[in-house]
């Protein structure tokens, strides 16, 4: 449990470091664009192209050494709230656990030293291979650069495709989490690197009716996405990562709760639920007196009742919990059932598997589970294989009768009361605590308040979750901001032109708007299926791996359309500043060199 909780919120954490590095990337790049005349004039004058390099390089060190520090340390500020909220979710699922501070471990602070300055070498190789690799005159222009990089694009488009299909190779190869997280980021590099391609082929449809729509200014607005391809696809290629998380992860929630609710209203049949308290979430250990659960079940008002037993029992795999049911074969649990069915199970021998269970012993139905009862070692018939979101150990369900004849323990674990017809649940539950007052401490919950509580646990659950992902957008947006401010630089000659041709502040405030508008729709739209992609591979794969159970993808549109939206506005609002900027940018300042 440790360790899938680890590998998951890792590989959380270093998406949201990923993002960061197209962040650090623009960066870098901003600056070099800010300085391209310097470093063509120090390269006509006679500086080396290594030692522009070495430049570049070391103010990147620089940068990351500082970013580094104040990383770590707002890194174990926030590792003091998100503490409470990984505690919380262990207490809810798991066991009681109380840790009250953060340690600060040397190898953790040593990786985080390591990634943010290795991240930040990585992601300005780029731009100072940008400032260096051309001679001066190429320098100062702008021309080859996007030659080369639509050239690029389509080459990365090429190579994305086989990152896509290396990824699937390795996803299809049975292995251990971190084999699947392995598979899940080269799926994600592939869908980064075709992202220019695939907006380039979006773009031409979208440039005509931008012509019909607008004119010129909406021909402009398209064909300056093109024209600034070096800028633009890596900040849209940025922003389509971080919004296919934010789709990825919110279909997997979605479909988690939809599976969740669907599997709470199949198993909660009863109206009461009654157990004595536990420390442990998902096996409740503690038992009732026989004599308290007949008192109870002679509750008025109770029209049936039933009981079950919870206990942990040795196999030639290992620890194994069995649930054994009291339930009537004329009224069984609504399971869902990815194999075979209870047929067998509430009047025969037959058992019951969780998917969770299924999927870590590899038992299939009409297999055998061999368990260790007080009569020896036993062979028990799988008779089916069900959906179970309650353990991610996995669990082997029997009827009462079937658990009797193998074990002499008539201790009961927990005890479901269903209320007569016209009887108010509230009203028995009230009746029930009233009865059980004065003895042992029991938890008395309706059925209502049964799921409740399990859906706020579920929503507790992934709140984590949505931090990370949360912080991936804000460095997202950062990196586009970046993006546009270094796009407005270079274009302040182009702006200057077209306000001498007689454009107006406002025409120009428009197109720079239209332009990252566009940006934002094109990573957006992108983001759909990228974002489809990481949400299979999260339900089938590591959830799988991670914890044992899977669902039916869910693929809201609500959701789809939320993402679409927030990576528009999240250009818009990055494009704010730098509109601004062109807009109000003096044309003789612009052209002074002219």
């Amino acid at each position: 449990m440790i360790l899938a909780f680890q590998w998951n919120l890792a590989a959380l954490s270093l998406l949201a470091l990923v993002v960061g590095m197209f962040l650090i990337y623009q960066t870098m790049t901003f600056s070099v664009v800010q300085r391209r005349p310097l470093i063509g004039s120090l390269r006509a004058l006679g500086v080396t192209r290594g030692e522009i390099f070495a430049l570049v390089m070391s103010e990147a060190l620089v940068i990351g050494v500082v970013g580094t520090v104040l990383g770590v340390g707002l890194g174990f500020g926030m590792a003091q709230g998100l503490l409470r909220l990984v505690t919380r979710t262990i207490n809810d699922l798991y066991f009681v656990l109380s840790v009250r501070e953060v340690i600060l471990d040397p190898m953790t602070l040593a990786k985080s030293v390591l990634l943010g300055i290795g991240a930040t070498a990585l992601a300005a190789l780029p731009p100072a291979l940008e400032a260096t690799a051309a001679p001066p005159r190429v320098v100062m222009s702008r021309v080859s650069l996007e030659s080369s990089a639509r050239r690029r694009a389509h080459r990365a488009g090429w190579l994305g495709l086989v990152a896509l299909a290396a990824g699937a190779l390795i996803l299809a190869v049975p292995g251990s989490i971190v084999v699947g997280f392995v598979g899940l980021l080269v799926l994600m590099v592939g869908c980064a690197l075709v992202t220019p391609a695939a907006a380039l082929g979006l773009l031409r449809p979208v440039h005509r009716v931008a012509g019909a729509a607008f004119g010129v200014l909406g021909r402009l607005a398209t064909r300056s996405i093109v024209a600034a391809l070096s800028r633009t696809s890596v900040a849209m290629a940025a922003l389509m990562i971080a919004v296919a998380a934010a789709i990825g992860v919110g279909v997997m929630i979605a479909s988690f709760r939809e599976a969740v609710t669907a599997w709470l209203e199949g198993t909660l049949r009863a109206d009461v639920y009654i157990s004595a308290p536990s420390l442990v979430g998902s096996r409740p250990d503690a038992t009732l007196d026989p004599e308290l659960v007949a008192r109870l079940a002679a509750t008025p008002g109770v029209a049936r009742a039933s009981t079950s037993r919870g206990v942990v029992v040795q196999s030639p795999r290992g620890p194994a919990q069995v649930v054994a049911l009291d339930v009537d074969p004329l009224r069984p649990p609504r399971w869902r059932f990815r194999s075979g069915g209870d047929a067998s199970v509430w009047d025969g021998d037959g058992v019951l598997v969780s998917e969770p269970f299924a999927n870590r012993h590899g038992v299939r139905t009409g297999a055998a589970v061999r368990l260790r009862t007080d009569q020896g070692e036993r062979d028990f018939r799988v008779a089916g294989v069900f959906y179970d979101y309650g353990s991610s150990a996995g669990v082997v369900v029997m009827s009462r009768r079937t658990y009797d004849g193998a074990w002499n323990d008539r201790r009961i674990s927990g005890l479901a009361l269903e209320a007569a017809p016209a009887v108010d649940v509230d009203a028995l539950v009230a009746a029930v605590r009233e009865r059980a007052a004065g003895g042992p401490r029991l938890v008395v919950r309706s059925n209502r308040a049964l799921r409740e509580a399990s859906m706020e646990i579920f929503d507790r659950t992934f709140a984590i979750t949505g931090v990370l992902r949360t912080l991936s957008l804000v460095v997202a947006f950062v990196g586009m901001l970046a993006a546009l401010m270094a796009l407005s630089l270079e274009r302040a000659r182009e702006i200057g032109v077209l306000r001498a041709l007689g454009l107006t502040p406002r025409q120009v405030w428009g197109l720079v708007t239209a332009q990252t508008g566009m940006i934002g729709l094109l990573a957006g739209v992108l983001a759909v299926p990228s974002g489809l992609l990481l949400a299979g591979v999260l339900v089938f794969v590591i959830n799988r791996r991670s914890f044992g159970w899977t669902m039916a993808i869910d693929p809201s549109p609500l959701i789809l359309l939320q993402g679409v939206a927030l990576s528009l506005l999240a250009a818009l609002l990055a494009g704010l500043y730098p509109a601004w900027r062109m807009a109000t940018a003096s044309p003789a300042e612009s052209l002074h060199d002219e």
